[in-house]
């Protein structure tokens, strides 16, 4: 790709060259001019900061020796005035020290003096590449923002204020978090914002379903293997723990560890340390592990399913999710902000929903809690044909009238077993997770949804 092919892809590309040598200022800006890009020169510390302040620059070429100045001192003060800018730093006076030096203040590249054309050429391409992704990123995370609805956790459930108020006061803590609550109640959710809440924020935050996994694999996704240490294992596997050092580690349904893992995942909740599979090198980590789980952890404690000590390793600071059902004045506020989100991504305009569907919706028990209702309200948005949602756009189930069948009612056990599947199928993030649940493997799923239709 040329410099104009750059030029047209990123716009503008304006380069401020800042060197205190005239004739180091003269080749660069010829060089650089003749690839296509807008170039200002100047050649002292004042000069720059001026430039800078009135034009936005993509690019700088800096040099680190500007008469009596120190050009490190200016790498804060350009990235200050325009945070997307690259700098790459030129000198005379090359070193590995002032590199690295420059680098940690922010610059991107670095090329000693004296330099060729294609060298110029190369750095130019190089940064200008990354910042072609860096925008690409910032793109896709913003598509990403807009295609799931914004995290609100304003309730009117004393029981959810508390829960909110707890993890807002445990996120900038480092120690061990437990989420407890049904299954779509939104520990995934919180576990994030309690990530995002706390000073590991720019770090990375890594998901692990523990019911996903064989009791071989899931310590693989854990803790890593090397090369050869298992049959497939055809290269190294650094592991989540490893992938979120000073980040934070969401364990999912840790009640579903198996047993066998359980000391290993002890020891580094105690001292941080573990071994990858396969390999005796004792390595450290220093990430936050929030846990959670829908399952009675006392009860698996007692049944021998579960060990104390790691109960108590994990249990340090315990958040309770209410199940929507015990938050009933929270739903209909729930449901008209998801109303308004997916009628906007859907392109469809709705008033509210009419007096007879709020009603049978707060009258719901919610099963599967907040997964149920945001599913729900997906399907209606995009189904319904008039700008108000009354009972006749809702699904059937959601009717007293239509309440699934109980055990022991006069009912068809074919007719028991689609309720089950299709409550199930509502409730769980993924088919795997659900065949899990319903104790069936994928091909005996997708074998029932194709019986019942579903």
């Amino acid at each position: 790709m040329t410099g104009k092919d750059l030029d047209q892809a990123v716009q503008p590309l304006s380069i401020l060259i800042i060197d205190d040598e005239a004739n180091i200022r003269k080749t660069l800006s010829m060089c650089l001019e003749a690839e296509g890009y807008k170039i200002v020169a100047v050649s002292n510390f004042q000069d720059a900061l001026q430039e800078a302040s009135r034009t936005s620059f993509d690019l700088a070429f800096l040099d680190l020796r500007l008469g009596t100045d120190d050009g490190l001192d200016l790498i804060p003060s350009l990235l200050t005035a325009t945070p997307w800018i690259k700098i790459i730093v030129i000198t005379a006076y090359a070193s590995i020290d002032t590199a690295v030096e420059a680098m940690r203040r922010g610059a991107s590249d670095y090329i000693p003096k004296p330099f060729t054309p294609a060298q110029v050429r190369m750095a130019v391409r190089k940064a200008f590449e990354i910042q072609k992704l860096e925008h690409r990123v910032t793109v896709l995370e913003e598509d990403l923002e807009r295609s799931r609805p914004e995290i609100d956790f304003s309730s009117k459930s004393p029981v959810m204020q508390k829960a909110i108020d707890l993890a807002h006061r445990a996120a900038p803590s480092h120690a061990t978090i437990l989420l407890r609550g049904e299954s779509g109640t939104g520990k995934t959710v919180l576990a994030r914002s309690i990530h995002s809440w706390s000073d590991r924020t720019n770090k990375p935050f890594g998901v692990v379903s523990c019911p996903s996994f064989s009791s071989e694999l899931l310590e693989s996704e854990l803790f890593g293997h090397a090369k050869g240490a298992f049959t497939g294992a055809v290269r190294d596997n650094p592991g989540r723990i490893a992938s979120c050092e000073n980040g934070t580690l969401f364990l999912d349904e840790i009640g579903d560890l198996p047993l066998s893992l359980q000391p290993k995942l002890l020891r580094f909740v105690q001292d941080k340390e573990y071994e990858r599979v396969g390999d005796y090198i004792t390595r450290k980590a220093n990430i936050r592990i929030i846990a959670a789980t829908n399952m009675d952890l006392e009860q698996a404690v007692t049944d021998g399913r579960f060990r104390e000590d790691l109960f108590y390793r994990l249990n340090v600071i315990q958040i309770e999710i209410p199940p929507l059902r015990e938050r009933p004045d929270d739903i209909v506020a729930l449901a008209k902000k998801l109303l308004a989100f997916y009628g906007r991504i859907n392109h469809r305009s709705f008033l509210d929903f009419t007096d007879e569907a709020l009603l049978l919706l707060k009258q719901y028990r919610w099963p599967g809690n907040m997964r149920e209702l945001n599913n729900i309200i997906e399907r209606t948005a995009i189904l319904c044909q008039s700008t108000f949602v009354g009972i006749e756009s809702l699904p059937a189930n959601l009717s007293p009238g239509n309440a699934a069948p109980g055990i022991g009612d006069p009912i068809a056990l074919d007719k028991i077993e689609e309720q089950h599947i299709r409550r199930v199928l509502g409730t769980a993030k993924s088919l795997q997770e659900a065949a899990g649940i319903l104790g069936v493997d994928q091909a005996t799923l997708w074998r029932r949804r194709k019986k019942y239709g579903i």
